[in-house]
């Protein structure tokens, strides 16, 4: 077996408990600005007794954030901290930039994938390889963990393939060789956006993995500092932030072999693995399918191994024969096997996605997925009745049970969203806006026309309107919870169909501040009302007609921005659903019905697209309105907080439920930003 693989499968070398953890640790985060923070992954991933658990609670205490920047200095480590790492930010709502500030090698490489972009140094480095861990036991044994390194290695290669496009067989010739790459040849291949200016200078990276490499370049040593000048800032195209260090560093450690690397770690699993077997004592015959699962999971203490035992002997009743099956662990997609298994298990259960091939936890009530969820991750259920355990399942710090159902949730509230069915996006804009304070737009439908330039003369500025219409954002929202009751009874509506209804009412309710603005007539800047006279945008009241439906087009390609004219052209005809079939008759008719027996060619066959909605009837069953194309010109904005137009649901452990409450809230702002690209033909 070769010397530098990926310790992915072992805990990290001389890590130390949660209780005498440093305070400098593998990472840091904290906040650059509002909706902004900076996160430091600085050392070997998964050291110091920090866990990714650690690392999700330091995330969501952020607050909402539009923005993660990510910085990477680190010769990778524990791939279940990492894959962890990698999933909260490549599923955050937040645009993740990552800055690669000296070396992403093996599992830091990984999550440097989860970025929106990725910025790298052209001296900087990243290495890419396969996984590796130490095993001991018979061939059984050993057949068992090669199993598992193949599944590990297809969760890395899925990371990379989503990034760089390159196919699978690619990437795994990429894995096998030890790949390092400069900053050019990483943004050649796809695992990094954009090229930066090389690095002065790179900190001096402590963890004893940096002596595994066997290819590092040498280019590479150089570029970094001796850990005890402290960590070097490097030059690049922009500032870049270094790790927190202490005050004073510990004394340089003395080089150690890799054979007494693999002594220690092989000394380690041995004392391990007996002190699981003493744990067991004499259930280890009535029970050996579990102390297999919990010699093969290194993870797996021998304090741990006794609560799983004490939790068996415990069950009064039993889930189905899945929920104890060794093998559980080894089936999901992206690393965090259990969570990710149940969380398959709920969504196939209420149509969201198929049941995975291999998912023993499929089929199971969610009061046994509750069960399963927290006996997986060895906490203690002996003797509590159902409702405790699914308490223990929302609260206990190693159970992601309650987070598993929120997703669920949020998948559910985005589909209800997606079915919804509004109108609204298809003829008015899409805008941003990064606070709550009023916003000015300027109409930049029209813009004066060019001046001659005489030889040798000045170019004079244009001016795109000296009016500008107030938009402003506004908060909307709704809470719901997910109830013990609702688990015990496995009840699916509580995170189906109640987020479902939620997605459609935060759309809807959109909508309806889009069609208010449009039949409301609000005022504009120059003190008048939308349509009116003065802007010729309104027609005389009259019944829709072929003839209207070209005086309107006519008004609106007549408009003007003082003399020039701005042919603007019609794309939508709006109308309340009582006039949808006339319109699309009219719009469809090859010859003007009105002049039928002259077959008179209809002028406005195929004009516009026409879009109706039952608010417009609410208004007036006889008003059409006609609107250009958003795409093109100015019509009415729909602008949300840094321009998410997705709702926002977040779940919060509460006094008030009995379970979890989760609070779905959209913030949206909609004004008009030009009378002269809608038209209003008003009904008798």
């Amino acid at each position: 077996m070769r010397n530098h693989r990926m310790a992915v499968l072992l805990a990290p070398m001389g890590a130390l408990t949660a209780t005498n953890k440093p305070e400098q640790s593998w990472y840091t985060i904290h906040a650059l600005a509002r909706g902004q923070a900076e996160v430091l992954l600085y050392d070997e991933i998964g050291a110091w007794g920090i866990s990714a658990q650690q690392f999700a609670r330091d995330l969501k205490a952020m607050g909402d954030l539009s923005l993660i920047s990510l910085r990477i200095h680190s010769p990778g480590g524990d791939v279940f901290e990492g894959t962890a790492i990698y999933n909260l930010l490549k599923h955050h709502p937040a645009r993740v930039e990552a800055h690669i500030d000296g070396l992403a090698a093996s599992m830091a490489s990984v999550i440097a994938m989860a970025a929106d972009t990725i910025y790298m140094p052209e001296n900087a480095m990243m290495m890419v390889h396969k996984p590796w861990g130490i095993q001991g036991g018979d061939a059984d044994d050993m057949r068992r963990y090669a199993e598992l390194l193949d599944k590990v290695e297809g969760t890395l290669v899925q990371a990379y393939v989503s990034k760089t496009g390159q196919s699978e067989e690619d990437i795994k010739a990429l894995l096998k060789g030890e790949t390092w790459m400069t900053g050019r040849e990483a943004v050649e291949a796809g695992f990094a956006d954009q090229l930066t200016e090389p690095l002065a200078a790179a900190a001096q990276l402590k963890s004893k993995r940096m002596q595994e490499f066997d290819h590092m370049p040498e280019a590479l040593k150089a570029l970094m500092q001796p850990r005890a000048q402290g960590p070097q800032a490097p030059v690049t195209a922009e500032p870049i932030a270094t790790a927190p260090v202490a005050a004073t560093q510990p004394p340089a450690q003395p080089a150690v072999s890799e054979a007494d690397i693999r002594a220690q770690m092989q000394a380690r699993e041995e004392a391990r693995r007996a002190g699981i077997r003493a744990a067991f004592g004499g259930f280890s015959e009535g029970h050996s399918a579990l102390l297999n699962e919990c010699l093969l999971d290194m993870n797996v203490t021998a304090e741990q191994a006794k609560d799983k035992l004490l939790a068996k002997l415990g069950e009064s009743t039993t889930p189905s024969a899945a929920a104890t099956n060794p093998n559980v662990i080894i089936h999901a997609g992206n690393g965090n096997l259990v969570g990710d298994s149940v969380r398959n298990a709920v969504e196939s259960r209420v149509g969201l996605v198929a049941v995975e091939s291999g998912n023993y936890f499929a089929g199971m009530s969610l009061m046994e997925l509750a069960r399963a969820s927290l006996s997986h991750r060895g906490v203690g259920i002996a003797g509590m009745d159902r409702n405790g355990i699914v308490g223990m399942a929302f609260t206990h710090s190693s159970s992601d049970f309650g987070t598993l159902l929120a997703d669920v949730a949020r998948k559910s509230m985005l589909k209800g969203l997606e079915e919804a069915g509004e109108t609204f996006q298809q003829w008015t804009g899409k805008g941003t806006l990064t606070d709550f304070r009023p916003a000015q737009r300027v109409d930049l439908t029209s813009f004066p026309n060019l001046d001659k330039v005489a030889e040798g003369a000045e170019y004079k500025y244009g001016t795109v309107g000296d009016r500008g219409e107030q938009i402003m954002l506004a908060t909307y929202g709704k809470l719901f919870s997910i109830t013990r009751q609702a688990v015990i009874n496995d009840d699916l509506s509580a995170m189906t169909r109640v987020p479902q209804m939620m997605g459609r009412a935060a759309i809807r309710t959109v909508a309806d501040l889009v069609y208010a603005v449009l039949t409301s007539n609000p005022a504009m800047s120059d003190g008048k009302a939308l349509f009116h006279n003065d802007h010729k945008n309104q027609l005389a009241a009259g019944s829709l007609s072929v003839g209207r439906i070209d005086e309107a087009k006519s008004a609106m390609r007549l408009q003007k921005d003082g003399k020039a004219a701005l042919n603007i052209r019609p794309a939508y005809l709006l109308t309340p659903v009582a006039l949808e079939s006339t319109a699309k008759a009219l719009l469809a008719a090859e010859f003007d019905p009105a002049l039928a027996d002259a077959r008179v060619p209809n002028p406005i066959r195929g004009l516009v697209e026409v879009i109706s909605d039952p608010r417009l009837d609410d208004a007036s069953k006889t008003t059409s309105y006609m609107t250009a194309s958003a795409s093109m010109y100015d019509t009415i904005e729909v602008a949300y907080l840094d321009g998410n137009d997705r709702p926002y649901l977040e779940q919060q452990q509460g006094f008030t439920v009995d379970g979890a409450a989760f609070k779905v809230r959209i913030d949206a702002g909609v004004a008009p930003l030009s009378w002269r690209t809608m038209v209003k033909l008003a009904g008798n």
